[in-house]
């Protein structure tokens, strides 16, 4: 039974249903046997995630792209699965154990702690798949992967001890970012920097060899610090080499308040003669540029602090080389232990009452924060351990240079190269639990092992230590290291885990059973497209590409794109503290998944943000709507599925019209998909749906399909049900819901039984064309459309028929005008239709074509009433043109204003300035005519 309303509701869940019981998603799934693949891997979601507007975007448009391509015959697997997200999961586990009152993690212990979290990713973990199975997301669901399960381990595993073996991994002390939270180094993606309100201390140094004088400027050098008990770990000051007010003292010492401990002045262009006193201080173990600056001078590198940013100088041998005994006991008894926060107001005490501070200034900058632990990150020195990523940069830059991988739009190439030619060495460990343990055992000579299992490392350490081998945990071990009645070797396993961009960077070929040779892998990589944000081109894409590269000898994927942000309606970034974050699983309860993505395609416009608003989604539900009513109108006019119907042996004009524009609007959709332009894809097929089959089509067919000429009517039912069939096709990548479910209606109310389902039917390929049916229709559509503008733009009563006059034109055109009087007169409540050399006075006028319609107004309007209302309207509007000019160009509003504000200005702007247009064209069109 056709139901009278459209209900997503109802309809979504039975659709999820039936693909699920024809296992549509599966790969390869109806397609032949020698179909070409096509594959994309899903970005996997965090395990503890839950559906955000980004992944809404994200997966639609992957999910346009399979089902467009599934129905071109391709073999296709999408294949999903999720990530382990090391910090995230451990945090939730452990604020679980919180909240329960039960032993901490440490407490517990490291075994028992990862059968807790294994056991929570088993009852709570992955609600994102059934979030994006909501949204209609068709993955192999069966082929469902993560990053810690077995197979994925094992390529963990193999990638990891291949490339220690061959040089390119490997353990070093650098500076991280520190999260004294969680006591682990996070990636730069997990930092989030915000604007804090500080303060700037300004510090004399004092010259070695001279009496300080805070009275004198010759006796010492000033340094500005909005971290002042940092200042504890410098070990140098640098200034500019070509800054005249300091050349002299470039390879002198100056010596450090509090400490003692004498510090070189280097030249190094790090410092900025314009800012500030033009000198800074470095402190290479507490500042990543410092850490550069440290290395090119060879500075000594101290760390001041612990895992928990408090000062740690008791036993520091670092800190307290070359320094009094008793100056560094009166450090420590004043210092250690103290919080970084803490210790910051002690230190600038101190050298106040020292007399070694010039000022204090209040200061607003930046500081980066853990974005899941909410605390400031510090620059820790630390060892970890490393991938030489220059060294796998190259082949992948390379691959990219040649045009193996593209990115589509094409200017984030640019973003790639910076960042792949400015690599640094990728740390991969984290002080976590949750995660790829490490490969690597410890010895007690400092031996390291990287093997695949311990078994491995036993038969390594036999032969290095030539005795039995035992296998113990790190205190255990290095209690045995200290006892002298141990026998035999015992060694520790590295407690760190792998970052979880490590792991994901074998995605697209790990997923694919990698390292054995699967038939999965050999049919399916490399990969298709990825499909991604920006944001994650050095963090994963660059990633995948290396390793891929060095892996496979292979590109992961042939192209890249690269999808824009989703903001609110104003074009803000959305952000909780903001509260203008527009929940997907909200729109899609209340409008459905398929207004919701029809809404993101629509708006995915290469190189610009999509702007989601809740009237925008509610209004593809009225498309969603008017679909479902055409269809049902159709049906209730018998407009049934014809089998034997052949689209190119239709007779009548409106047909042959009709079915031309579809085949126009299948080659655009496909056009559109195939660049990545969804946006111009989802316009193309919503004007062909909405516009002309549902406002023109039946509406010009209404006659026909009411009247006594059978023939015609026979055709006109045949060609509206084949036309309803191309427009399911074409709509199913980016609303599959509806379209599936009046496959399935349309089917069962002609009585026949369809070959496939929806999913699996074939992509429109026919190619008719009948220009000239084409041209006469769209002159018809064109010229009524034309008539209504002028009536509403002229304030035309709705109820008021008047008289058309078309000016110009060929023999042609008016014998189209003649054919279709009835039709035109009818649509464009026209009293009369008349052909004329020379325009009506008082006239409002359009251009059609070859023609110009005419509306006569005197008699319909009150000219000179009509000419004050518009112009009052035009004098409204200039001003309010004024105000955003003069809000433009002033200075101070645009030092002031974020980017989204002024943005928004410009855009109002723009759309004042196009209703001006039409006004004056308006006004215009009142004036008399000669």
């Amino acid at each position: 039974m056709f139901e009278k309303t459209y209900d997503a509701g109802s309809i979504e869940p039975r659709i999820r249903e039936v693909w699920q019981d024809a296992e549509a998603f599966r790969a390869g799934a109806g397609a032949a046997k020698d179909a070409d693949p096509f594959c994309i891997v899903i970005p996997p979601p965090n395990v503890t995630g839950s559906l955000h507007m980004g992944h809404a975007l994200n997966n639609t448009l992957q999910d346009v792209l399979v089902r467009f391509e599934r129905m071109r015959g391709k073999d296709v697997l999408w294949q999903p699965g999720t990530d382990h997200a090391g910090i995230a999961t451990q945090m939730v586990v452990e604020r679980q154990l919180a909240a329960n009152g039960e032993p901490t993690r440490r407490e517990m212990g490291r075994e028992a702690f990862l059968e807790r979290v294994w056991s929570w990713k088993e009852e709570s973990g992955g609600a994102i798949k059934g979030q994006l199975d909501r949204l209609g997301a068709s993955c192999d669901w069966s082929r469902e992967r993560f990053t810690m399960d077995a197979g994925l381990s094992e390529a963990v595993l193999t990638v990891f001890v291949r490339l220690h073996k061959q040089g390119l991994i490997y353990r070093d002390k650098r500076l991280v970012n520190w999260d004294p939270k969680f006591f682990t180094a996070i990636s730069d993606l997990e930092v989030e920097s915000k604007e804090v309100k500080g303060t700037l201390t300004h510090f004399r140094y004092p010259l070695e060899g001279v009496t300080f004088d805070a009275d004198d400027p010759s006796t010492y050098i000033v340094v500005a610090t909005t971290r002042p008990e940092t200042m504890l770990g410098d070990t140098a000051v640098a200034v500019h080499p070509e800054d005249e007010r300091y050349q002299h003292l470039i390879g002198k010492n100056v010596v450090l308040p509090i400490v003692g401990r004498k510090i070189p002045i280097v030249g190094d262009t790090y410092s900025d003669p314009e800012k500030g006193s033009g000198a800074v201080k470095i402190t290479p173990a507490h500042d990543f540029n410092d850490f550069e600056v440290g290395k090119r001078h060879k500075l000594r590198v101290i760390n001041i602090f612990d895992e928990q940013a408090a000062i740690a100088l008791k036993g520091n041998a670092d800190f307290a080389e070359g320094l009094d005994a008793g100056v560094v006991h009166a450090i420590v008894t004043e210092l250690e232990g103290k919080d970084r926060f803490e210790a910051r107001k002690r230190v600038v005490e101190v050298l106040e009452q020292q007399g070694f501070v010039e000022k204090i200034e209040d200061n607003v900058h930046m500081v980066p924060f853990g974005d899941r632990s909410g605390v400031p990150i510090e620059p820790f020195l630390t060892d970890q351990w490393y991938v030489n990523a220059k060294r796998l940069a190259g082949p992948a830059m390379e691959a990219v240079h040649e045009g193996k991988t593209q990115f589509v739009p094409a200017n984030w190439s640019k973003t790639y190269f910076e960042w792949m030619e400015n690599i640094q060495p990728w740390c991969v460990s984290r002080q976590l639990w949750w995660g790829h343990q490490i490969p690597a055992w410890y010895g007690p000579d400092g031996k390291i092992f990287v093997e695949r299992s311990e078994a491995d490392v036993a038969r390594m350490a036999q032969i290095h230590y030539g005795g039995d081998v035992t296998f113990a945990t790190r205190a255990e071990a290095m209690a045995a290291w200290e006892d002298p009645e141990t026998t035999g070797t015992v060694l520790y396993r590295d407690e760190d885990v792998l970052d979880t961009w490590f792991s994901s960077a074998l995605w697209p070929f790990s997923t694919l059973g990698w390292p054995e040779r699967t038939p999965e892998l050999r049919k399916y990589y490399p990969t298709s497209v990825l499909s991604t944000g920006f944001d994650i081109i050095f963090f994963w894409v660059a990633r995948m590409m290396m390793m891929g590269m060095h892996f496979l000898n292979q590109v992961p994927f042939d192209t890249v794109y690269i999808h824009a942000l989703v903001r609110d309606e104003k074009g803000a970034k959305m952000s909780k503290s903001k509260g203008n974050v527009v929940d997907p699983l909200e729109l899609m309860d209340e409008f459905g998944a398929d207004a919701l993505r029809f809404t993101l395609a629509a708006m995915a416009a290469q190189g610009r943000d999509v702007k989601i608003a809740k009237a925008r989604v509610q209004g593809y539900r009225n498309f969603a709507t008017k679909l479902w009513n055409a269809t049902r109108f159709a049906d209730m006019n018998e407009c049934r599925i014809d089998p034997a119907f052949v689209p190119s042996e239709a007779k009548g004009t409106l047909s042959r019209w009709i079915i031309t524009e579809a085949s126009r609007t299948a080659n655009e959709v496909t056009r559109g998909i195939e660049t990545f332009r969804f946006n111009d894809a989802a316009a193309s097929i919503y004007r062909f749906t909405w516009n002309l089959f549902c406002d023109w089509f039946l509406e010009l067919s209404k006659p026909a399909l009411m009247g006594d000429n059978e023939a015609e009517k026979a055709e006109l039912r045949a060609v509206t049900a084949y036309v309803i069939d191309q427009i399911l096709i074409m709509l199913h990548p980016f609303m599959p819901f509806i379209t599936e479910e009046l496959w399935q209606i349309t089917a069962d109310q002609a009585g026949i039984q369809r070959d496939t389902l929806l999913i699996h039917a074939p992509w429109p390929v026919n190619g008719f064309e009948d220009a000239g049916a084409a041209d006469e229709i769209n002159f018809v559509v064109d010229l009524i459309t034309a008539v209504r503008s002028l009536r509403a733009e002229s304030n035309v009563p709705a109820a008021t028929e008047a008289e058309v006059v078309v000016v110009g034109g060929s023999r042609l055109q008016e014998g189209w005008l003649a054919y279709h009087d009835a039709a035109i007169r009818r649509l464009a409540r026209a009293n009369a239709l008349k052909v004329s050399d020379v325009a009506p006075p008082n006239a409002a006028q359009s251009v059609v074509g070859d023609v110009v319609a005419c509306l006569p107004l005197a008699g319909l309007v009150d000219l000179e009433a009509e000419r004050a209302r518009l112009a009052k309207e035009l004098k409204r509007l200039e001003g309010e043109i004024g105000k955003i000019d003069g809000r433009l160009s002033n200075p101070k509003f645009l030092e002031k204003a974020d980017a989204d504000t002024i943005q928004e200005q410009r855009e109002k702007r723009a759309e004042a300035e196009a209703k001006r247009e039409k006004l004056e064209a308006a006004i215009g069109r009142l004036d008399p005519v000669s």
